[in-house]
C-alpha cells in the first residue's frame, strides 16, 4: 500500500467548471488518490438527463448536490434536489437521480470497493 499523500486541496470546483466543456456529462472528477479508503465524484447529468433506479447493495453513499436541480427517488419516495442538498442513500435502497431544466451537478462520497484480486484457493 502506498504511503498517505497527506491533506490537501484536490481541486476548486470554479476551475474544474471552467476546464470542462459545459456539454460533457459523467464523472468531471473522482478522487484518485493511493492509499485512500474513500471513492468520491463530481457528477454533471446533462439537462433531463437520468441516472436509472437501481440498488446498491454493499454500500451507503452520501450525494451534495452542488448545482442546477433534480429529482431523488428512493424506496419510493420523491424529493427535490437543489444546491445545497445533502443525500443519505443507504445500502440496500432503491434509488434513482432525474436532472432538472438546467441539469445536476453533484459530488458523490462512498466508501471505497476493494479491488479484485486472484487469489489461491485452499486445496482439500
Amino acid at each position: 500500500m502506498a504511503p498517505n499523500p497527506g491533506p490537501g486541496v484536490l481541486t476548486h470546483l470554479e476551475t474544474l467548471l471552467r476546464e470542462t466543456p459545459p456539454d460533457r456529462s459523467g464523472a468531471l472528477w473522482r478522487l484518485a488518490e493511493e492509499g485512500r479508503q474513500l471513492d468520491a465524484n463530481i457528477v454533471r447529468l446533462a439537462p433531463h438527463a437520468e441516472v436509472a433506479e437501481h440498488v446498491e447493495p454493499d454500500l451507503d453513499v452520501l450525494v451534495q448536490v452542488l448545482g442546477g436541480s433534480g429529482r431523488l427517488e428512493a424506496d419510493g419516495g420523491r424529493q427535490p434536489l437543489a444546491p445545497g442538498a445533502t443525500a443519505w442513500l443507504p445500502h440496500g435502497a432503491q434509488r434513482a437521480l432525474a436532472a432538472g431544466p438546467e441539469g445536476l451537478l453533484y459530488l458523490t462520497v462512498h466508501r471505497r470497493r476493494p479491488g479484485l484480486s486472484i487469489r489461491s484457493v485452499p486445496l482439500p
